[in-house]
């Protein structure tokens, strides 16, 4: 049994698309030409993309931003995430998923790793997205709070 929390990503163009957005990957094993498997270890924060379409146009747009739990801690089960994890944001809808990813892109111009934020930043922008509403920008003052909140904490 493994540690670590393993996600199935497939890319069939224009079909059904899977992602990491960003996330630290511990293992990877590519299973044929379109799919792959990617692992994390426990305390990993990662960002997994869900997209796919029919016909007439985007049947799913989804974001996950998730925490790779430790064997024998709870957990959520995700779709094509194996054991589970912990939730921190699960948005769908494009609207929704796209001001997710530009907030992702926000905390990035900041030169700040997603990987390293504070994790209430993104439960709270799941709340507040989720809700309709604007939510706070992610600042260097909150980012250098964190740090030192991890750094006094056991």
């Amino acid at each position: 049994m493994s540690d670590l929390t393993h996600v199935e990503l497939i890319w069939l163009s224009g079909r059904i698309e899977r992602w990491i957005r960003f996330g630290t990957i511990a293992e990877e094993c590519i299973l044929d030409r379109s799919r792959r498997l990617v692992s994390f270890s426990p305390g990993s924060v990662f960002a997994c993309v869900r997209w796919a379409a029919n016909p007439y146009g985007t049947a799913v747009s989804r974001i996950d931003i998730l925490r790779a739990v430790a064997p024998g801690q709870s957990c959520t089960t995700v779709p094509y995430v194996r054991p589970g994890a912990e939730i921190l944001l699960r948005l769908s809808g494009w609207t929704k998923v796209e001001r997710a990813l530009q907030a992702i892109d926000a905390v990035e111009a900041l030169k700040i790793d997603p990987v390293d934020v504070c994790l209430d930043h993104w439960r709270h922008l799941h709340n507040r997205l989720s809700a309709g509403e604007v939510p706070h920008a992610y600042t260097l003052e909150r980012h250098q709070a964190w740090l030192l909140r991890q750094s006094v904490e056991p």
